[in-house]
């Protein structure tokens, strides 16, 4: 099996594959090593999907995040996530994008069992995970790599745990109208109450519907913004009330302004993660002191 082709390289010192197809829809996974020493150093915010990244190799993960700075081998991330810096002296990692859909099937508890940091990926797969990594790291290739990552997967996949249809069709809402919708409307369209839709939508997606359509505009007001596109432009075609109303969403998941997602430097790995999936932004912006 054979790794996708991404096309350009992505910078001296980077071994960069994907995107690839997981095989499961929504999901999606990228690799890459840092063959240069060039370091690892990551500033990621709120998005929709699910992360998990699995080191190999000897590069440990240095997480700063709600709950801390911890170095770990791999860990997963919900949607809940606050934003978070990822560092590494020699990362080598498999990352991997699973709509919340797929997440609660794969990853063996609900997303909302996520919290907002990031989460150790023993405490989720146990010893197993040590395996994979071994594997993967005596791995020749990186269509080997994807391999094994989806074998294993596979093992853990849970095909009868799946979200309420109900709860199905409102994220699947909520996504295409990229977050520009009213829940209440959302929640009577689909025979439910408010209250209902918000309790079975949050335990088994990971935030309430209005926090999910929070994210999903702002992800797209995200990719307007790193394409250069004036704050109070991107405002306003994503249905902000004003420019400080969008500024107070990134804030919320980026923990920083509007105009450090454009003005600020894009590490080259960061810039090949973005348009690998459109999902995941780097920035350099001031990081607050743990």
């Amino acid at each position: 099996m054979d790794a996708v082709d991404f096309g350009d390289e992505p910078g001296a010192g980077w071994d960069f594959a994907g995107p690839d197809d997981a095989g499961w829809p929504g999901t999606a996974m990228i690799g890459y090593r840092d063959i240069g020493r060039a370091g690892l150093d990551l500033r990621v915010a709120g998005t929709t999907a699910v992360t998990v990244v699995i080191g190999f190799g000897a590069g440990a993960v240095l997480v700063d995040d709600v709950a801390g700075r911890r170095t770990l081998d791999g860990f997963a991330a919900g949607l809940a996530l606050s934003a978070m810096r990822v560092r590494s002296e020699r990362a080598a990692c498999i990352e991997i994008r699973l709509s919340p859909i797929q997440a609660y099937s794969l990853l063996g508890v609900p997303p909302i069992d996520l919290g907002c940091g990031a989460v150790a990926l023993e405490d989720l797969w146990g010893p197993r995970i040590r395996v994979l990594r071994e594997q993967l790291a005596s791995a020749p290739a990186w269509g080997e790599r994807f391999a094994l990552t989806k074998s294993f997967l596979a093992q853990r996949d849970t095909p009868n745990r799946s979200p309420d249809p109900e709860v199905l069709e409102a994220w699947f809402r909520i996504e295409s109208a990229h977050g520009r919708l009213r829940i209440g409307e959302l929640a009577r369209s689909l025979g439910w109450s408010h209250k209902r839709l918000g309790s079975r939508f949050e335990s088994q997606i990971g935030l309430t519907p209005k926090r999910a359509a929070m994210l999903a505009r702002f992800r797209y007001a995200v990719d307007k913004l790193v394409a250069g596109r004036p704050a109070a432009d991107v405002a306003a075609e994503c249905g902000y009330t004003d420019q400080p109303h969008l500024c107070r969403d990134v804030s919320i998941f980026a923990n920083d302004t509007p105009g450090a997602l454009t003005a600020h430097y894009l590490p080259a790995i960061a810039r090949h993660r973005y348009r690998a999936w459109g999902e995941f932004f780097q920035y350099r912006a001031g990081w607050p002191g743990r």
